[in-house]
């Protein structure tokens, strides 16, 4: 089983209008009409009756919107940055303050204790603040330092820049991931007061490792809290608000989970890469 490329998050709600309005006041575009997922997806997530789906884009990064007709849990309304379910997307903005202020109009709800933050060199010298979307998804708007942001913008690669999950042992997921073609870049281990702000926590020491696939820009992030220990939640149902996907393109179709229970859909690349 190999992953090439991340193709799509898929994040479940059972308020698709009011989502739809608040991605599409962020900047995303909606791709077409809502469609039916099928059963053969329905089959492969487990689940019964039937689903909906609003897809959106923003740059080259696609977000689908799940509905389904056999509701699942809400997502819990005490998680934290550290929590094992937790699971956000990283939207690059060359202006983090004015799309923090555009969010909080849209409905957004803080997770960060003062806004943005500007992280220390040796944390990647970014700024950041991680909030909510009205179904309590995390995301995070992520602006990077001036060299580093012109690049990207050179190259049009504004949009979404990775994933970061919370998971319980570094090792353990890093070898997971890496079993299944990913590579390891740039690890380090965040603490100190910017850091505190940006989780809305206290005395955090967390490891972050990246783990990209060989092909795309978006990767994903584990995130080890050293301090303070993550919670564990009960194993996550696709039509859980908490169970965001990510797609990937893959040797097979299949839905996997990592060793702390988060969700990855797989669709089996065909001859021509498509």
């Amino acid at each position: 089983m190999s992953l090439s490329a991340i193709l799509a998050f898929r994040l479940t709600t059972q308020d698709p209008q009011r989502l739809l309005r608040f991605y599409v006041g962020l900047g995303f575009s909606r791709e077409g009409t809502p469609t039916a997922i099928s059963a053969e997806e329905i089959a492969l997530l487990g689940l019964r009756g039937g689903g909906r789906r609003i897809a959106l884009r923003l740059g080259e990064q696609q977000v689908d919107l799940d509905t389904f007709d056999e509701a699942g849990m809400p997502y819990p309304s005490d998680s934290n940055s550290a929590d094992l379910w937790f699971q956000h997307f990283a939207l690059v903005t060359n202006d983090v303050a004015a799309q923090w202020a555009r969010a909080k109009v849209l409905g957004a709800r803080p997770i960060s204790s003062d806004g943005a933050v500007t992280l220390p060199p040796s944390s990647g010298g970014v700024t950041a603040v991680k909030f909510r979307d009205p179904d309590g998804h995390p995301l995070e708007f992520l602006q990077f330092p001036d060299d580093v942001g012109r690049r990207q913008m050179r190259n049009s690669r504004l949009g979404i820049d990775h994933s970061a999950i919370s998971v319980s042992d570094a090792r353990a997921s890093q070898e997971f991931y890496e079993t299944l073609g990913l590579s390891v870049r740039n690890p380090t281990r965040n603490q100190g007061s910017a850091q505190d702000g940006l989780d809305g926590l206290s005395n955090v020491e967390v490891d972050v490792v990246s783990m990209v696939p060989r092909n795309g820009i978006v990767h994903l992030e584990l995130l080890c809290y050293l301090r303070p220990n993550g919670r564990a939640g009960p194993p996550l149902s696709a039509n859980d608000l908490a169970a965001t996907r990510i797609v990937w393109a893959a040797d097979r179709n299949a839905l996997i989970r990592d060793p702390d229970g988060h969700l990855h859909e797989l669709l089996k690349e065909r001859a021509d890469g498509s």
